[in-house]
């Protein structure tokens, strides 16, 4: 059974969806796609939907007065356990709505909360979900107690005074501290690991949840990471090797996925886990093509990005599952709005070859094509070049050899001046990549 932060299940329930519109959808024709989908991923049975097109939501209640009717009679004609909202509510229209229609009221951010506790594996992860579970929790205390009586005074109990309601309030601000402390020292931890695979380059994908990271993943490198088409399926950052053709390997990371209105809480809580991202050299934007909403999830990547602060860093977008646009109208629109975005399906394979070019001459704008010069005896340094680096050529003459390689800029300065002699090569790097290409690089 998953849980909310209250500690009641969704698991099983019957759920109506409620949308206030406050601003036109992307699709004016299912407005409810994205809730429906977390609602489904939290285990709950949806049994029916309500919209309502509002300029600003009602205070009292998010809705106005006679969709609370209306709603409190869709409640009882099909005997719903839960009323879920895709938008997030104060504590007092919360406690209202429950008060109107006699039953559970969740609303957006709740549900996400509730799914990332379902689906959190390592214990990083765990800290993360609690602390923002707790953080989403503390303002509405107030709805988990109904004994706010004062303590009983007598012998032992002179002094305190305190509402049952203010010692919870404590004992969460306590936790709150501990787990922020602890997960601190893990963002800590986890920025200095990540800071010691500067040897590699390292490319990172993000994108909306459910676009196909984890397959894309799982096409490039091999591997057979959980792909499952729902919501949130990673929560956990994975880190394969990628062995591109031309480069060497590549330290190819999948994060977890992105969504519309991702409770900042949540972002924050996950800093470390998204680690991996703030340090890549190339991010990979990977983005639903076949999804309506594609534009409207495009837009919610990139403000998350820029909440962390890396809007600014290489990205190449992705539009995956391309395959699965019949609509060639639609397709083409898609292609004129996104001119530069590499068009491919990970599930299929197609565009895969266009995607590794891509990337690589992405990759190349942070490599140096340069001549090294050093002596046969140095095996350690040549194993090195051939392992952080792509060997072109190697020529020797007299005492020495000269390694013709393209190696990440930031390296250069590993190589001692004592051991080798370093000079960049004649050739631009744009020739150096078609001589790549003549090798076999794609």
């Amino acid at each position: 059974m998953t849980t909310t932060p209250r500690g009641k299940s969704v698991q099983s329930e019957r759920a109506l969806l409620v949308g206030v519109l406050l601003q036109a959808p992307v699709d004016a024709s299912d407005p409810l796609d994205e809730i429906r989908g977390l609602a489904e991923s939290a285990g709950a049975l949806v049994v029916g939907e309500l919209t309502q097109r509002r300029d600003a939501p009602d205070q009292t209640t998010y809705l106005g007065k006679g969709k609370v009717t209306e709603l409190a009679a869709l409640v009882a004609h099909h005997d719903a356990d839960v009323v879920i909202f895709d938008n997030d509510l104060s504590p007092a229209q919360t406690r209202n709505l429950e008060r109107a229609l006699e039953t559970k009221v969740l609303d957006r951010s709740e549900v996400i909360l509730d799914i990332f506790a379902a689906r959190a594996r390592t214990y990083e992860a765990r800290l993360a979900v609690e602390l923002a579970q707790l953080e989403y929790s503390l303002p509405r205390l107030k709805r988990m107690w109904t004994h706010l009586s004062r303590l009983k005074m007598g012998i032992g109990m002179r002094g305190p005074g305190e509402k049952q309601l203010e010692v919870d309030r404590r004992l969460v601000e306590k936790r709150i501290h501990d787990l922020r402390t602890e997960l601190a020292a893990i963002h800590g931890r986890k920025e200095r690991q990540v800071a010691a695979r500067q040897d590699h380059m390292t490319v990172s994908l993000v994108g909306y949840t459910n676009a196909g990271k984890s397959t894309l993943l799982n096409r490039l490198t091999g591997s057979s990471e959980l792909a499952e088409d729902k919501l949130f399926a990673t929560l956990d950052t994975r880190t394969r090797r990628w062995k591109l053709d031309g480069w060497g390997p590549v330290l190819l990371s999948d994060t977890v996925g992105f969504i519309r209105d991702l409770p900042h809480r949540l972002i924050a809580s996950f800093r470390a886990t998204l680690e991996e991202t703030r340090q890549a050299d190339l991010l990979l934007h990977v983005a639903d093509a076949s999804s309506p909403f594609v534009d409207a999830q495009i837009a919610a990547v990139r403000g998350v990005l820029a909440e962390l602060g890396v809007e600014e860093k290489d990205a190449l977008l992705v539009l995956n599952k391309i395959d699965a646009v019949a609509d060639r109208v639609r397709l083409d629109a898609l292609l004129d709005r996104y001119p530069h975005a590499v068009r491919v399906s990970a599930r299929s394979g197609v565009g895969i070859p266009a995607l590794v070019r891509a990337t690589s001459d992405c990759l190349g704008k942070r490599f140096r094509d340069v001549d090294v010069r050093t002596s046969p005896a140095n095996g350690r340094l040549l194993a090195w070049l051939a392992a952080h680096g792509e060997v072109l050529s190697r020529r020797f003459d007299d005492d020495a050899v000269t390694v013709h390689c393209r190696i990440p800029a930031a390296l250069l300065g590993r190589i001692a001046a004592d051991e080798a002699e370093v000079t960049p090569h004649d050739h631009t790097l744009a020739a150096s990549s078609a001589h790549a290409d003549s090798l076999g690089a794609p």
